[in-house]
């Protein structure tokens, strides 16, 4: 049978794909092999099978699996990789015929994502959405949850080893649920806050491995890990900037998207996602050097239609141009702009478009304020900004951030 890797040594793995014409199998198996060395895989062979329907009991054709069979014994591979859910009675059904251990596609991204997880809140959700995965796969998986963690697929952020009893899930899932509530309470007071407080957000959305967290670096350095790997980063990092108008606006990272995303994994991390229902504006940032950005751009799309975004403005970030044949097909406007995270090129065009975008909080004015209204530039420095003020002979001339609520006064001294 079988044994856990407790190094560091890659694993050796085959991917295993059942095209029954739900998604393009070419394009999701190249996602899958990426997810796996992700996850610290060498992958050392792949099958796929077109099939009308999934087989119950195996997933897979018997034919097939005995050919994939031959294939661990032959390269010596440890782990096999469904590109597709599998039940529990799938999975101990395939360990059986090819005594190597078997995983599906969402416990490899949890596995990722239990790996990359940093903050509490980030570990919790990790936690959550495993425990929610595995309760209806406790009949039939037989060893499967008594594993210790310590391979791919069998990762956990707070335990070492995974619950095999029902009820005892169903507790750990309901202290989960109640830990995030809590932590989920504090972030919407602090995002109430930041509305009372006229604070201006943008959240920073995309598929993973686009470059967002490259992209935060670059305009703030934030100091987030920023690696050319799927969900490098999971936890929220926010960073203030400074617009070329004098307004501050908050930039929130946010979890990086991919196709498929396991349900539980979205609902997971609704809260940490609900940044982008709640900000001011929107980057969805796309990888232009990508020939699937087009349908990486449409997952990103659907899922902050899912949050309830369509309202807010949205600027398609097109990144990684200095590596790009396609920055020719790119039209530049208002809502589009080229830029290289890496090389810092086009940020000046973001910040204008991030601007222009931005409903309008605030206005950059010259004003020459007569000596007997200097209560009103008092009135400025606490809702706005003076940048910078010299006393003339008929009054103070000041450059200053004028708030929305001081706009029809200020008209009357603008200069």
């Amino acid at each position: 049978m079988y044994e856990n890797k407790t190094d560091e040594s890659p694993v050796k793995t085959i991917l295993a794909c059942v095209d029954v014409g739900e998604f393009d199998a070419d394009i999701s198996i190249k996602e899958l092999a990426e997810l796996a060395r992700t996850a610290n895989a060498e992958i050392v062979g792949e099958i796929i099978q077109k099939k009308q329907a999934y087989d119950s009991a195996t997933c897979m054709g018997s034919g097939r699996l005995e050919e994939l069979k031959e294939q661990t014994e032959v390269l010596g591979a440890e782990l096999v990789i469904f590109d597709h859910e599998l039940t529990g009675v799938q999975v101990r059904n395939i360990e059986k015929i090819l005594d190597v251990r078997v995983i599906d596609r969402t416990t490899l991204i949890l596995d990722i994502f239990a790996q990359r997880a940093r903050t509490k809140e980030g570990k919790l959700q990790v936690e959550l959405a495993q425990q929610k995965y595995r309760l209806p796969r406790l009949v039939g998986m037989g060893t499967e949850l008594s594993r210790l963690g310590g391979g791919i697929g069998t990762r956990g952020p707070g335990e070492t080893k995974l619950e095999t009893d029902k009820r005892h899930i169903r507790k750990r899932i309901s202290y989960l649920e109640n830990e995030l509530g809590e932590l989920k309470r504090h972030r919407d007071f602090s995002r109430s806050r930041r509305k009372k407080d006229g604070v201006l957000c943008c959240a920073i959305v995309g598929y993973t491995n686009v470059g967002k967290s490259t992209l935060l670096n670059a305009l703030t350095d934030a100091g987030v890990i920023a690696e050319n790997k799927l969900f490098a980063t999971l936890d929220i990092t926010s960073r203030s900037i400074e617009l070329p108008d004098g307004r501050s606006v908050m930039l929130i990272d946010t979890v990086g998207l991919i196709r498929r995303l396991p349900h539980n994994l979205v609902e997971a991390f609704k809260s940490t996602l609900e940044e982008a229902s709640c900000a001011d504006i929107i980057l969805n940032v796309q990888d232009i050097s990508s020939p699937e950005r087009e349908q990486q751009a449409d997952v990103t799309r659907s899922l902050l239609l899912e949050l309830g975004c369509d309202g807010i403005p949205q600027i398609n970030v097109m990144n990684k141009a200095d590596i790009s044949e396609f920055n020719d097909t790119v039209f530049e406007n208002d809502t589009t702009v080229l830029i290289s995270a890496k090389n810092r090129t086009g940020f000046d065009r973001l910040l204008d478009c991030i601007m222009k975008n931005l409903p309008e909080t605030a206005r950059r004015m010259k004003l020459l304020v007569p000596y007997e209204k200097t209560s009103f530039i008092n009135k400025i420095r606490i809702e706005g900004k003076v940048f910078s003020e010299e006393y003339r002979a008929d009054g103070t001339f000041i450059d200053a951030l004028i708030d929305v609520k001081l706009l029809k006064e200020a008209e009357k001294y603008s200069c």
